[in-house]
Parts: structure tokens; sequence; C-alpha cells
């Protein structure tokens, strides 16, 4: 019983070790088109290239994704939902890990993509997308009026209950 469950620990640990995690793939299978289950989502084109880029923070649906190799940021911000409201879209940036282990930090502003038509200067810098790369969508919650409304709605309740109570023990 001790050789069969060492032979399954050595199998289980030298397939996890040679396991290869692969950031492109050339085309797709057609069965598991968009979206599969949790944080992986599917936007491949079969006929061509295909590499696999992730995009986290405040963004409506963070995770991995498969995308054709000629995706732009913006169309990767598009398949992720967009930005949420708390987004600081002037502070994107992309984490990139290169072969000889080196990485790197790409910071850049959205508004450079969004608005490039009616830019002044002709000087902007969005990094293309490889494989492996991480977009991070910075930000950070924000309240509005509701809630700033919902917090001193309770501070003021409280106070309330309190006056009310010391009254009350300082009358008995």
């Amino acid at each position: 019983m001790k050789k069969i469950i060492f032979l399954f620990f050595a199998i289980l640990l030298t397939t996890t070790i040679n396991a290869q995690v692969k950031d492109y793939e050339l085309g797709t299978s057609l069965s598991d088109y968009r979206q599969r289950q949790g944080g992986y989502f599917d936007y491949s084109d079969p006929s061509t290239v295909n590499i696999k880029v992730a995009v986290w923070g405040f963004v409506r649906y963070p995770g991995r994704y498969n995308v054709p190799i000629n995706t732009t940021v913006s169309d990767l911000i598009s398949y992720a939902g967009g930005p949420t409201d708390d987004a600081d879209l002037e502070d994107l940036r992309v984490y990139r890990k290169y072969e000889d282990d080196s990485q790197v930090m790409l910071k850049f502003n959205y508004n450079d993509i969004f608005w490039e038509s009616s830019l002044e200067t002709t000087k902007k810098y969005v990094p293309d997308l490889t494989a492996g790369d991480i977009l991070v969508v910075p930000g950070a919650p924000r309240l509005y009026f509701k809630d700033n409304f919902s917090i001193i709605l309770s501070v003021f309740s409280a106070l309330i209950s309190l006056g009310i109570l010391i009254l009350n023990i300082v009358r008995n």
C-alpha cells in the first residue's frame, strides 16, 4: 500500500513539474468558444495566432483572456467589460516578463488612446500586447453623495441614541 501511495505522489510530482503553460497558440477549437468557467475568457480567432494575457484591477470582468495577437489595449479593456467607475485610466500599467527572466512595467495613459484624434501633441506611448502580458487597471473606491449621506446619517442616529441613553440614565 505504501508503494502505491509513493508511486502516486511521484507521478503527481513529475506531472506538475513537467507541465508547461503556453502563452500562445495557433488557432483554437470552436467547441469552447468565448467563455469558460471562472476567470478565463476566450475571445480567440481560430484562423490566427492567439496569445494569453491577463487583465486585473478595476474592470468589470478581471481574469485571463485568450485573444488574437493583433488585439490592442482598448480591445482588451472592452473584452473585460470596460473600466469601472473607480478606475484610474491615467495610470494604466502593463507588466511584461521577458525570456531572460527580466521584468518591465510599462505605464501609459488610456486617455491617449481614447482621445487620440484630438490630442495636441503627436507623442503618445501605447504598448502592443505580447503573450503573457498583465494589464493592470488601478483605482480606488469612490464615495458618492448617497454613500456620504448614509455614513453621516448612521453617525447622527448613533449620537442621538447615545444622547437618549444618557438622558434616561441621568433621570433615573
